[in-house]
């Protein structure tokens, strides 16, 4: 069985169990959608945000990137794909909670720490490089905290979430209902090995949920 036969094995379980057993609530999805939380998580296949926070259909907005993270409000006139969901998000939808959430062993994160890419062209790791450039100021000063080992990956990790936070209180959507109240922004971070979610508390510290 090849990968995407083995997709469409799992598309007729879904189909005769998970979408037939909720088929009301499919029928009510067809006519439009009302998330209460967007979450922005990494594209990594282990940190599957519906899986880990058990949703249903319906009940989250999700942004997955590479280390996700969220660049900062840009007018450049290039294409920006995680800018545009988050517009929509705020704008549209109107969800009153973004939730950032960072992962244990991330590629995302390791790229970024050790600027592999770095150089590289576009094809060649070269978009790689140019979307972690983000987390070099970061980098930079946990490299010289904790030099290049596992506390300074872990500390990479939990960056990211602060970095793209405070990058999302560079959008003025976001500002002004985070102002008005409307709006509220929470970090997390899920550990692979252990399976245990951390939440970040406003001095941007993780604790166990």
């Amino acid at each position: 069985m090849t990968d995407f036969s083995a997709l469409l094995a799992g598309y007729g379980r879904f189909r005769s169990t998970g979408y037939a057993q909720q088929r009301a609530r499919w029928d009510e999805l067809s006519e439009g959608q009302s998330p209460k939380v967007m979450v922005i998580a990494c594209s990594d296949s282990r940190v599957d945000p519906a899986q880990i926070f058990d949703t249903s259909p319906g009940e989250i907005f999700v942004v997955r990137n590479v280390a996700n993270l969220v660049p900062p409000f840009e007018l450049d006139g290039s294409r920006h794909g995680v800018s545009a969901a988050l517009e929509f998000a705020v704008t549209q939808l109107e969800v009153p909670e973004i939730v950032v959430m960072g992962h244990g062993a991330c590629g995302g994160v390791h790229a970024a720490l050790t600027r592999r890419f770095a150089g590289k062209a576009p094809g060649a790791g070269g978009f790689i490089a140019h979307w972690v450039d983000m987390l070099d100021e970061a980098r930079d000063r946990i490299v010289a905290e904790y030099g290049e080992g596992d506390a300074a990956i872990h500390a990479m990790e939990l960056e990211t979430v602060r970095v793209s936070i405070a990058n999302l209180r560079s959008f003025p959507c976001v500002t002004q209902r985070e102002a008005a109240g409307t709006l509220r922004l929470q970090g997390a971070y899920f550990a692979i090995a252990d399976g245990v979610l951390h939440i970040m508390d406003e001095n941007g510290a993780f604790a166990p949920a």
